[in-house]
């Protein structure tokens, strides 16, 4: 996630947003790039919510159709509830797991929340997080039993889990998308550059991945008739004797930051880089986005030839001249800033730039920067209205409005 970020000066967070490439066309990028489309307005970030103290916030999201508060997440593990209200709000803790919760290394910790559709009748959240001893990523569902003031830390049911291979590139988001599935993005699981392990084209696990699951069954979970491989057995502990039919799409590095348009349901996920370029990526069943045969677009390693076949490249991409660590944003449907009006926003943590790019872009369009910011920004998030915000991670995290 762009979190973790950039090495040697910025907090590891950046790391998370490690991206992966993608194929189908201009293996080298010479035609990745055309003449960008019509430049959209600039915008400025206000910052909101000022008295609700947090500490390294990884997400912020509201609850399906509940404009009344919002939800953020800290690495540490615990999850802090406020009031929507951007002058008076403080907040409260929401859920504790803290102790259950390995957040030492740069890239762990808390890192994904997502809410049931349907929470505000069955009490029902879930959180990406990594424990301990070997340090595994889990995917859990809590409830709440206090008319949703609060979830209960006894009633944690972990659905996944994956024992990670070192402590970087581990994913981390969540969110519900069209048919009430939950998807869940995992990182290639680091432990040095280049995807060493190859996890990223190997389907037989889930890591370098973005898994599709339905959540609404007896049992944990079960596989969506439309995964690729959905006839296959359920992979164990993260791995499988045939492909893992649990996933919906592969080929990333580290995808940090996923989302779908509220208006079309199309997925769009950022995917952090490696050395030289930073992705976006517009998700479909079953594509393969290139990791670790392609950066971005391009072959990698650098300079060296790659085949593109049964890759997919991304809708648009940026180097490292422009920015470190992608993270990934929102299709804006809001209505304070017509002129972004179905673009996809998204930015860097290192670099604290903000991009713009048509939903319905081709392939290979160049991103339109709208904003140059001096935020490390961890995440973006989308209030039920459409408007769109930032974390600016750190110690002390702060939370900004993205404004005309």
């Amino acid at each position: 996630m762009a979190l973790f970020g950039r090495l040697i000066t910025i907090p590891a967070f950046i790391l998370l947003l490690s991206s992966c490439g993608g194929g189908g066309g201009g293996g080298n990028g010479s035609d990745f790039q055309p003449p960008p489309p019509d430049e959209p307005a600039t915008v400025q970030t206000q910052q909101v919510f000022a008295n609700v103290d947090l500490a390294f916030a990884t997400a912020l999201v509201q609850a399906p159709d509940d404009a009344s508060r919002w939800f953020a997440i800290e690495k540490s593990g615990r999850v802090v509830v406020f009031e929507n209200d951007a002058m008076n709000a403080t907040g409260s803790t929401f859920l504790d797991i803290r102790g259950r919760v390995e957040s030492g290394p740069n890239e762990a910790g808390l890192l994904g929340i997502a809410f049931h559709p349907e929470f505000a009748t069955n009490g029902e959240v879930f959180l990406s997080y990594t424990a301990p001893a070997p340090l595994t990523s889990v995917i859990s569902r809590f409830r709440s039993f206090d008319n949703n003031q609060t979830l209960d830390p006894s009633s944690e049911e972990i659905l996944l889990t994956i024992v990670q291979p070192a402590s970087s590139h581990n994913g981390g988001n969540l969110a519900f998308g069209p048919g009430g599935r939950l998807y869940i993005g995992f990182g290639d699981g680091g432990g040095g550059g280049g995807d060493p392990q190859g996890n990223g084209q190997d389907t037989t696990n889930l890591h370098g991945t973005i898994v599709r699951i339905d959540v609404d069954t007896a049992g944990g979970y079960a596989i969506p008739p439309g995964n690729p491989f959905a006839g296959n057995a359920p992979c164990v502990q993260g791995f499988g004797a045939a492909a893992c039919p649990e996933i919906h799409a592969w080929g990333f590095r580290n995808p940090w930051r996923f989302s779908f348009d509220s208006a079309t349901g199309r997925l769009w996920a950022g995917d952090v880089g490696q050395g030289a370029w930073e992705e976006v990526d517009r998700v479909e069943a079953g594509e393969n986005y290139g990791w670790n045969i392609r950066e971005g677009a391009h072959c990698y390693p650098p300079e060296s030839s790659c085949s593109e076949v049964g890759l997919t490249d991304p809708i648009t991409e940026y180097d490292h001249g422009l920015g470190s660590s992608v993270t990934g944003g929102f299709v804006y449907r809001g209505s304070a800033m017509p002129e972004l009006a179905g673009q996809y926003i998204f930015g860097d943590f290192v670099t604290g730039r903000i991009w713009a790019v048509p939903a319905d872009s081709p392939i290979g369009t160049a991103p339109l920067e709208i904003a140059d910011t001096d935020h490390s920004i961890a995440s973006f998030a989308a209030g039920v209205d459409g408007e769109l915000y930032l974390i600016d991670y750190g110690g002390t995290s702060t939370i900004h409005q993205i404004v005309p």
